[in-house]
């Protein structure tokens, strides 16, 4: 099998499983005989030789030890290099806003792959040369803009480099340049919704999008149907990080039954976040990655903290390449309420379930009386505001009812008009812990 263009590369994506195994044997051996080069694993592997002796299957990979956050924060900015400096061509940093913020590095080559990979997801998900590509995401030393901007131009679509924000220009870009398909977050995409609605604007009559491209932050099955009925377009799940140089790690095709892992790139465990023991196919934990086609700085166990399971079986779209199932949040997501472990997107699948519910909420943590207190604040249709008393209080038992249901905990539950709520045209902020620390 030969590569047969920038975007379709038949000699990785229709690999059989044991060739699949063979290949990322290879490049796990590849991968830890270069990290060792990095003055971070130097130290940490020792005698490299050992380990490589030690690898004779994928599944060997669990002798390796683990990289976590903190190390790359302990070893800023410099630490994880396994390349001179005079190699590298960009970085991108973290935000730091919860700690000693992280670089990340990429070669020449390190950019082309991840092109290749970008291109490769959208190819999948049915975006094609001639669409036109509108990137309503962040740029600059966010990941995602400049990721999915080269593979898009990989690919061969007109890209429109919007940016996040000013959304009625967004509108009217799309509309003008007849954008077919978007890159965008969940948060963003609801926020859109009355905006268009404001601007008589009809996505199904008046636009020309078909596909959306989703990530960046959790977000629940309920969620993405809202976005398909109200835009009229088909939506992907995407995930990356910016660890494991940014979004491409893992992407759904037509099927939608879960994203598939680029496992030419990347190697997938999922593990049991209390005892580190990886856990069967199927099962929840926390996923585990290791980039295996990586130069500047390759980084072997990395634990995500993001929680997650192994799809099993094989997919209907004929690819081995495993899938991942929707994030389900992060472990250090969770919170703990009357002893009871929620997650915020748990909250949202019940909200957006109702259909006298908005786009927008926020979950309140508070300390009253020595005890911790759960309130959801819930924007509501405009129409339940203009109707009595007791269609407000019916809407509210209901959602309480509903959310005690899933979460096993009863929430306070309030209702507040449509807008009131804040809104960012950034990542959705859904929780806020007002507790003392």
């Amino acid at each position: 099998m030969t590569k047969t263009n920038s975007y379709w590369d038949a000699s990785v994506e229709a690999l059989s499983r044991s060739e699949l195994d063979a290949l990322q044997l290879e490049r796990l051996k590849q991968t830890v005989q270069h990290a060792s080069l990095s003055p971070f694993y130097k130290k940490k592997l020792g005698d490299v030789s050992e380990h490589l002796s030690s690898l004779q299957s994928v599944s060997d990979i669990r002798k390796l030890p683990f990289t976590t956050k903190a190390d790359l924060r302990n070893e800023y900015p410099y630490g994880f290099l396994s390349v001179s400096k005079d190699e590298l061509v960009r970085l991108h940093v973290s935000s730091g806003t919860t700690g000693q913020a992280t670089a990340i590095f990429y070669t020449r080559a390190d950019l082309e792959t991840w092109a290749d990979l970008l291109a490769r997801c959208m190819y999948m998900a049915g975006a094609r040369p001639g669409d036109t590509f509108q990137n309503l995401t962040g740029y600059g030393l966010f990941t995602g803009g400049l990721g999915f901007h080269y593979g898009a131009e990989r690919l061969g679509m007109l890209t429109i480099p919007a940016g996040a924000g000013n959304s009625k220009r967004q509108i009217q870009l799309m509309k003008d340049f007849s954008t077919s398909v978007i890159h965008i977050i969940p948060s963003y995409a609801l926020l859109l919704m009355p905006i268009m609605t404001e601007m008589g604007i009809d996505p199904r009559r008046d636009l020309s999008l078909r596909l959306a491209f989703v990530g960046a932050e959790p977000y629940s099955e309920e969620v993405r149907r809202r976005i398909e009925d109200f835009y009229g377009i088909r939506v992907f799940n995407s995930y990356g990080l910016s660890e494991l140089n940014g979004p491409g790690v893992a992407f759904e095709c037509p099927e939608q039954t879960g994203m598939h892992v680029w496992e030419d790139a990347y190697l997938v465990e999922i593990i049991d976040p209390r005892t580190l023991e990886p856990v069967p196919d199927g099962v929840y934990g926390e996923l585990v990655l290791t980039s295996i086609k990586r130069e500047g700085m390759p980084i072997i166990r990395y634990r995500t903290k993001d929680l997650t399971r192994i799809i099993p079986g094989d997919c209907p779209c004929g690819r081995v390449h495993r899938r991942l199932d929707r994030m389900q949040g992060r472990s250090d997501d969770m919170f703990i309420i009357k002893g009871v472990n929620i997650f915020p997107v748990q909250v949202e699948q019940v909200l957006m379930n109702i259909s006298e519910v908005g786009n927008n909420y926020v979950i309140v943590l508070r300390e009253e009386n020595s005890i911790d207190t759960m309130i959801v604040r819930v924007e509501v249709n405009d129409r339940i505001f203009v109707e009595d008393m007791r269609q407000l209080q019916r809407i509210q038992k209901k959602i309480a009812h509903e959310l005690r249901g899933e979460l096993l905990v009863t929430p306070m539950v309030e209702l507040v008009e449509p807008n009131s709520l804040p809104k960012s045209e950034g990542k959705a902020i859904r929780l806020i812990d007002e507790r003392k620390k």
